[in-house]
Protein backbone atom coordinates (compact mmCIF):
# COMPACT_ATOMS: atom_id res chain seq x y z
CA UNK A 1 0.00 0.00 0.00
CA UNK A 2 3.00 2.22 1.01
CA UNK A 3 4.73 1.28 -2.31
CA UNK A 4 1.62 1.82 -4.18
CA UNK A 5 1.56 5.53 -2.50
CA UNK A 6 4.49 6.56 -3.60
CA UNK A 7 4.53 5.41 -7.00
CA UNK A 8 1.18 7.90 -6.95
CA UNK A 9 2.73 10.80 -5.07
CA UNK A 10 5.81 10.73 -7.87
CA UNK A 11 3.93 10.36 -10.91
CA UNK A 12 1.46 13.42 -9.32
CA UNK A 13 4.88 15.06 -8.84
CA UNK A 14 5.79 15.05 -12.22
CA UNK A 15 3.43 15.80 -13.79
CA UNK A 16 2.69 18.84 -11.97
CA UNK A 17 6.89 19.25 -12.98
CA UNK A 18 5.22 18.65 -17.04
CA UNK A 19 2.97 21.23 -16.62
CA UNK A 20 5.11 23.87 -15.37
CA UNK A 21 7.37 23.13 -18.27
CA UNK A 22 4.67 23.34 -20.59
CA UNK A 23 3.21 26.78 -18.86
CA UNK A 24 7.37 28.58 -19.28
CA UNK A 25 7.04 28.43 -23.57
CA UNK A 26 3.55 28.51 -23.09
CA UNK A 27 2.42 31.82 -21.97
CA UNK A 28 4.60 34.00 -24.33
CA UNK A 29 3.54 31.93 -27.22
CA UNK A 30 -0.04 32.65 -26.55
CA UNK A 31 1.20 35.65 -25.83
CA UNK A 32 1.59 36.37 -29.68
CA UNK A 33 -1.98 36.32 -30.09
CA UNK A 34 -3.39 38.84 -28.04
CA UNK A 35 -3.44 42.59 -28.55
CA UNK A 36 -0.88 44.87 -25.93
CA UNK A 37 -2.67 45.26 -22.81
CA UNK A 38 -1.58 48.50 -20.71
CA UNK A 39 -2.52 49.79 -17.43
CA UNK A 40 -1.20 52.89 -15.59
CA UNK A 41 1.80 52.75 -17.80
CA UNK A 42 2.76 49.22 -17.39
CA UNK A 43 2.69 46.38 -20.63
CA UNK A 44 0.49 43.27 -18.78
CA UNK A 45 -0.38 41.59 -21.58
CA UNK A 46 2.48 38.62 -21.30
CA UNK A 47 1.03 38.20 -17.23
CA UNK A 48 -2.47 37.93 -18.88
CA UNK A 49 -1.13 35.35 -21.17
CA UNK A 50 0.82 33.78 -17.92
CA UNK A 51 -2.49 33.59 -16.21
CA UNK A 52 -4.65 32.16 -19.40
CA UNK A 53 -1.93 29.48 -19.87
CA UNK A 54 -1.94 28.51 -16.09
CA UNK A 55 -5.69 28.14 -15.83
CA UNK A 56 -4.89 26.15 -19.57
CA UNK A 57 -2.69 23.64 -17.67
CA UNK A 58 -5.16 23.24 -14.25
CA UNK A 59 -7.55 22.22 -16.32
CA UNK A 60 -5.63 19.76 -18.38
CA UNK A 61 -4.29 18.63 -15.04
CA UNK A 62 -7.90 18.28 -13.44
CA UNK A 63 -9.67 16.52 -16.09
CA UNK A 64 -7.24 14.23 -17.35
CA UNK A 65 -3.51 14.69 -15.96
CA UNK A 66 -1.69 12.28 -18.44
CA UNK A 67 -2.50 14.91 -21.13
CA UNK A 68 -0.10 17.04 -20.14
CA UNK A 69 3.00 14.52 -20.87
CA UNK A 70 2.11 14.70 -24.85
CA UNK A 71 1.07 18.71 -24.18
CA UNK A 72 4.31 19.33 -23.33
CA UNK A 73 6.05 16.68 -25.92
CA UNK A 74 4.24 18.54 -28.89
CA UNK A 75 4.90 21.97 -27.66
CA UNK A 76 8.49 20.63 -27.15
CA UNK A 77 8.79 19.36 -30.84
CA UNK A 78 7.06 22.76 -32.08
CA UNK A 79 9.73 24.99 -30.60
CA UNK A 80 12.66 22.67 -31.88
CA UNK A 81 11.21 22.18 -35.57
CA UNK A 82 10.99 26.32 -35.00
CA UNK A 83 14.74 26.36 -34.10
CA UNK A 84 15.54 24.93 -37.49
CA UNK A 85 13.17 27.18 -39.64
CA UNK A 86 14.03 30.62 -38.12
CA UNK A 87 10.46 30.33 -36.67
CA UNK A 88 9.28 31.03 -32.85
CA UNK A 89 11.91 29.35 -30.77
CA UNK A 90 12.71 28.91 -27.01
CA UNK A 91 15.49 31.65 -27.41
CA UNK A 92 11.99 33.84 -28.44
CA UNK A 93 10.55 32.83 -25.34
CA UNK A 94 13.47 33.81 -23.37
CA UNK A 95 13.32 36.97 -25.05
CA UNK A 96 9.68 37.58 -24.45
CA UNK A 97 9.87 37.39 -20.98
CA UNK A 98 12.70 40.16 -21.33
CA UNK A 99 10.65 42.22 -23.16
CA UNK A 100 8.47 42.37 -20.14
CA UNK A 101 11.29 44.18 -18.24
CA UNK A 102 12.22 46.23 -20.60
CA UNK A 103 8.96 47.17 -21.22
CA UNK A 104 7.82 48.51 -18.01
CA UNK A 105 11.39 49.00 -16.33
CA UNK A 106 14.70 49.20 -18.51
CA UNK A 107 13.36 52.01 -20.98
CA UNK A 108 12.67 55.47 -20.48
CA UNK A 109 11.20 57.85 -22.97
CA UNK A 110 13.39 61.01 -24.60
CA UNK A 111 10.97 63.49 -25.49
CA UNK A 112 12.06 65.98 -27.73
CA UNK A 113 11.39 69.59 -28.04
CA UNK A 114 8.47 70.17 -30.30
CA UNK A 115 8.64 73.41 -32.35
CA UNK A 116 4.89 73.23 -32.44
CA UNK A 117 4.78 74.16 -29.51
CA UNK A 118 6.66 76.87 -29.37
CA UNK A 119 6.14 78.35 -32.39
CA UNK A 120 3.21 76.67 -34.68
CA UNK A 121 3.92 79.04 -37.45
CA UNK A 122 6.97 76.85 -38.38
CA UNK A 123 5.09 73.64 -39.15
CA UNK A 124 2.71 75.57 -41.70
CA UNK A 125 5.72 77.50 -43.59
CA UNK A 126 6.70 75.54 -46.84
CA UNK A 127 7.89 78.59 -48.32
CA UNK A 128 11.38 77.18 -48.08
CA UNK A 129 12.58 75.63 -51.07
CA UNK A 130 14.02 72.80 -49.71
CA UNK A 131 10.31 71.95 -47.59
CA UNK A 132 8.66 72.69 -51.33
CA UNK A 133 11.18 70.41 -53.24
CA UNK A 134 10.91 67.43 -50.65
CA UNK A 135 6.93 67.88 -50.70
CA UNK A 136 6.59 67.68 -54.66
CA UNK A 137 8.39 64.28 -54.69
CA UNK A 138 6.34 62.51 -52.09
CA UNK A 139 4.17 60.12 -53.50
CA UNK A 140 2.72 56.89 -51.89
CA UNK A 141 0.61 56.18 -54.82
CA UNK A 142 3.04 55.20 -57.10
CA UNK A 143 2.41 51.43 -58.11
CA UNK A 144 6.25 50.66 -57.71
CA UNK A 145 6.50 52.27 -54.26
CA UNK A 146 3.49 50.48 -52.98
CA UNK A 147 4.62 47.25 -54.72
CA UNK A 148 8.33 47.70 -53.10
CA UNK A 149 6.58 48.33 -50.01
CA UNK A 150 3.85 45.59 -49.75
CA UNK A 151 7.10 43.10 -50.57
CA UNK A 152 9.45 44.38 -48.07
CA UNK A 153 6.56 44.96 -45.20
CA UNK A 154 6.16 41.07 -45.52
CA UNK A 155 10.40 40.32 -45.32
CA UNK A 156 10.41 40.52 -41.28
CA UNK A 157 8.10 40.48 -38.08
CA UNK A 158 5.31 38.17 -39.52
CA UNK A 159 5.07 35.92 -36.36
CA UNK A 160 4.09 39.47 -34.38
CA UNK A 161 1.45 40.17 -36.81
CA UNK A 162 -1.21 38.92 -34.93
CA UNK A 163 -0.60 40.90 -31.93
CA UNK A 164 0.41 44.20 -33.62
CA UNK A 165 -1.32 44.60 -36.52
CA UNK A 166 -0.20 47.13 -39.12
CA UNK A 167 2.95 48.50 -36.98
CA UNK A 168 4.73 44.98 -37.93
CA UNK A 169 4.67 45.74 -41.01
CA UNK A 170 5.87 49.39 -40.48
CA UNK A 171 8.36 47.83 -38.74
CA UNK A 172 9.48 45.25 -41.28
CA UNK A 173 9.35 48.14 -44.31
CA UNK A 174 11.44 50.47 -41.93
CA UNK A 175 13.94 47.72 -41.11
CA UNK A 176 14.61 46.96 -45.39
CA UNK A 177 15.19 50.00 -45.91
CA UNK A 178 17.44 51.29 -43.12
CA UNK A 179 19.41 48.16 -43.66
CA UNK A 180 20.12 48.62 -47.06
CA UNK A 181 19.90 52.66 -47.49
CA UNK A 182 23.36 53.85 -48.92
CA UNK A 183 24.15 57.72 -48.63
CA UNK A 184 25.06 59.24 -51.67
CA UNK A 185 25.50 63.25 -51.80
CA UNK A 186 23.71 65.86 -53.92
CA UNK A 187 26.19 68.18 -56.09
CA UNK A 188 28.00 70.37 -54.07
CA UNK A 189 26.21 73.47 -55.64
CA UNK A 190 23.02 71.53 -56.59
CA UNK A 191 20.16 69.79 -54.22
CA UNK A 192 18.45 67.59 -55.71
CA UNK A 193 14.85 65.71 -54.40
CA UNK A 194 14.28 62.42 -55.95
CA UNK A 195 11.35 60.61 -55.98
CA UNK A 196 10.64 57.71 -54.11
CA UNK A 197 10.45 55.34 -57.29
CA UNK A 198 13.90 57.23 -58.13
CA UNK A 199 15.63 56.15 -54.88
CA UNK A 200 14.25 52.54 -55.52
CA UNK A 201 15.24 51.91 -58.72
CA UNK A 202 19.28 53.29 -57.51
CA UNK A 203 19.31 50.86 -54.96
CA UNK A 204 18.08 52.41 -52.41
CA UNK A 205 21.01 55.31 -52.55
CA UNK A 206 20.50 59.21 -51.98
CA UNK A 207 20.86 61.70 -49.45
CA UNK A 208 18.53 62.35 -46.04
CA UNK A 209 16.14 63.93 -48.02
CA UNK A 210 16.08 61.01 -50.03
CA UNK A 211 15.83 58.67 -47.48
CA UNK A 212 13.13 60.85 -45.69
CA UNK A 213 10.84 61.17 -49.00
CA UNK A 214 11.23 57.13 -50.02
CA UNK A 215 10.55 56.19 -46.23
CA UNK A 216 7.52 58.36 -45.87
CA UNK A 217 6.34 57.68 -48.89
CA UNK A 218 6.76 53.93 -48.79
CA UNK A 219 4.81 53.85 -45.38
CA UNK A 220 2.13 55.48 -46.48
CA UNK A 221 1.56 53.23 -49.61
CA UNK A 222 0.44 50.70 -46.68
CA UNK A 223 -1.82 52.98 -44.39
CA UNK A 224 0.87 54.86 -42.10
CA UNK A 225 0.46 58.45 -41.56
CA UNK A 226 3.95 59.97 -41.29
CA UNK A 227 5.63 63.54 -41.53
CA UNK A 228 9.42 64.94 -42.31
CA UNK A 229 11.00 67.41 -40.20
CA UNK A 230 13.71 69.81 -41.65
CA UNK A 231 16.45 70.80 -38.85
CA UNK A 232 19.74 72.49 -39.38
CA UNK A 233 21.55 70.55 -41.78
CA UNK A 234 19.01 67.23 -41.91
CA UNK A 235 15.86 65.67 -43.00
CA UNK A 236 14.44 62.99 -41.29
CA UNK A 237 11.24 61.14 -41.20
CA UNK A 238 8.95 60.60 -38.42
CA UNK A 239 6.20 57.94 -37.87
CA UNK A 240 2.85 58.79 -36.21
CA UNK A 241 2.04 56.63 -33.21
CA UNK A 242 -1.26 57.67 -32.30
CA UNK A 243 -2.23 58.34 -28.76
CA UNK A 244 -0.21 57.60 -25.39
CA UNK A 245 -1.60 54.26 -25.45
CA UNK A 246 -1.07 53.58 -28.98
CA UNK A 247 2.97 54.94 -28.39
CA UNK A 248 2.72 52.28 -25.84
CA UNK A 249 1.89 49.65 -28.17
CA UNK A 250 4.33 51.08 -30.53
CA UNK A 251 7.36 50.80 -28.26
CA UNK A 252 6.41 47.41 -27.13
CA UNK A 253 6.21 46.29 -30.87
CA UNK A 254 10.10 47.62 -31.45
CA UNK A 255 11.79 46.21 -28.16
CA UNK A 256 10.37 42.58 -29.44
CA UNK A 257 11.12 43.00 -33.06
CA UNK A 258 14.55 44.64 -32.33
CA UNK A 259 15.25 42.39 -29.42
CA UNK A 260 19.28 42.23 -30.78
CA UNK A 261 19.29 46.03 -29.94
CA UNK A 262 20.11 47.15 -26.06
CA UNK A 263 17.45 49.77 -26.23
CA UNK A 264 17.29 52.03 -23.22
CA UNK A 265 15.78 55.43 -24.88
CA UNK A 266 12.96 56.22 -27.30
CA UNK A 267 13.07 59.46 -28.83
CA UNK A 268 9.39 61.11 -29.73
CA UNK A 269 7.94 64.73 -30.23
CA UNK A 270 4.65 64.75 -28.96
CA UNK A 271 2.36 67.62 -28.97
CA UNK A 272 -1.63 67.96 -27.26
CA UNK A 273 -1.67 63.89 -26.71
CA UNK A 274 0.10 62.59 -30.15
CA UNK A 275 3.22 60.92 -30.40
CA UNK A 276 5.39 61.06 -33.40
CA UNK A 277 8.76 58.54 -33.24
CA UNK A 278 11.97 59.12 -35.29
CA UNK A 279 12.58 57.29 -38.17
CA UNK A 280 15.92 58.47 -38.93
CA UNK A 281 18.41 56.85 -41.23
CA UNK A 282 21.28 57.65 -38.61
CA UNK A 283 18.72 55.24 -35.90
CA UNK A 284 19.12 51.24 -35.92
CA UNK A 285 15.59 51.44 -34.72
CA UNK A 286 12.32 53.56 -34.64
CA UNK A 287 12.55 56.08 -31.34
CA UNK A 288 17.00 55.73 -31.90
CA UNK A 289 18.22 59.07 -31.54
CA UNK A 290 17.91 62.48 -33.31
CA UNK A 291 20.93 64.67 -34.82
CA UNK A 292 19.82 67.92 -33.10
CA UNK A 293 16.45 69.47 -31.82
CA UNK A 294 16.97 72.68 -34.36
CA UNK A 295 13.61 71.94 -35.86
CA UNK A 296 12.41 74.85 -38.36
CA UNK A 297 9.98 73.47 -40.75
CA UNK A 298 7.88 70.32 -40.68
CA UNK A 299 6.67 68.30 -44.25
CA UNK A 300 3.15 66.73 -43.85
CA UNK A 301 1.50 64.88 -47.57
Amino acid sequence: MATTDNYSNTKNILLEIAGILTFIPLAPFINRFIPPVVIADFNIDLLVSMLISFLIIRLILWLFKPLIVPALILIASLFLYNMFTHGYSFADVLQDYKSVVKNNWGTKDSKQIDALTVNPAVFQNYGNKTARGILGKINPTDSVVRNFSVQRSLDHFDEYFHKYGSSARYLSLFKYINNNFKYVSDAKRDEYFASPRETIFNGLGGDCDDHSILMMSCLESIGARCRIVLVAGHAYPELYCGSRKDFESMQSAIIQCFKDLKIREFHYHENEGEYWINLDYTAQRPGGPYMNDNVYAFIED
